[in-house]
């Protein structure tokens, strides 16, 4: 199976509270100049697998985020319920056989992030797969934001939801991951650091 054939869906997840940034829209907050939503979109386009489409989950603001030029859709679940609701709201529009997810606050994720999922995905045969990021203790721990879902898993998604499922981990471990370490020498050690507050916001720029 050539998953470039299929078709890739990417999903940025915008969807959050930004509560540990003063409740701030955090996709919307500038880096280098532009909101975190744009570079995030850009970065998207950018991959060397290229997507079918790019679509934003957002919950506020909503206007600022179609100026960016994309699709933009809320939670079909109420209450900010975390970013499994993005997944869902993202499975439930997307009309590729597979959908990659990416949140808005991590600017310097892999260019070839989408084609080293996808072959993980391929070669292990899995429903989905999961990035995977060496962190300051030298641990490679899992990254489950950054996903490459079976656009299928949507029905298995919506039973976990509706009993009342939040955590990625647990839903994702109902289903057969490959796990992708992004450890190689070439790969940047800051790939995967993500901006929650303004301070880290400025350290990311810093870089």
């Amino acid at each position: 199976m050539n998953n470039n054939a299929l078709g890739i869906t990417g999903l940025i997840l915008a969807g959050g509270r930004g509560s540990r940034m003063g409740g701030s829209d955090k996709g919307l907050q500038n880096f280098h100049g532009l909101p975190l939503a744009l570079q995030t979109l850009m970065r998207l386009q950018l991959q060397s697998l290229p997507l079918q489409e790019v679509l934003i989950n957002a919950n506020r603001n909503l206007a600022a985020y179609e100026s960016l030029g994309v699709p933009v859709w809320p939670d079909s679940i109420d209450g900010f319920a975390g970013p499994l609701a993005g997944f869902q709201t993202g499975l439930e529009r997307c009309e590729t056989p597979l959908m990659l997810t990416v949140p808005c606050d991590t600017p310097l994720f892999p260019l070839d992030l989408a084609e080293r999922l996808a072959a993980a995905l391929d070669a292990q045969d899995a429903d989905l797969a999961m990035a995977a990021a060496p962190e300051a203790d030298g641990a490679v721990r899992t990254q489950p934001v950054f996903c490459l879902l079976k656009t299928e898993l949507l029905e298995s998604l919506v039973k976990f939801t509706q009993g009342g499922g939040r955590k990625i981990d647990a839903w994702t471990a109902q289903h057969r991951c490959a796990i992708v370490p992004f450890d190689w020498p070439s790969d940047s050690p800051h790939a995967f650091a993500n901006a929650n507050t303004l301070a880290e916001l400025q350290q990311l720029e810093a870089l």
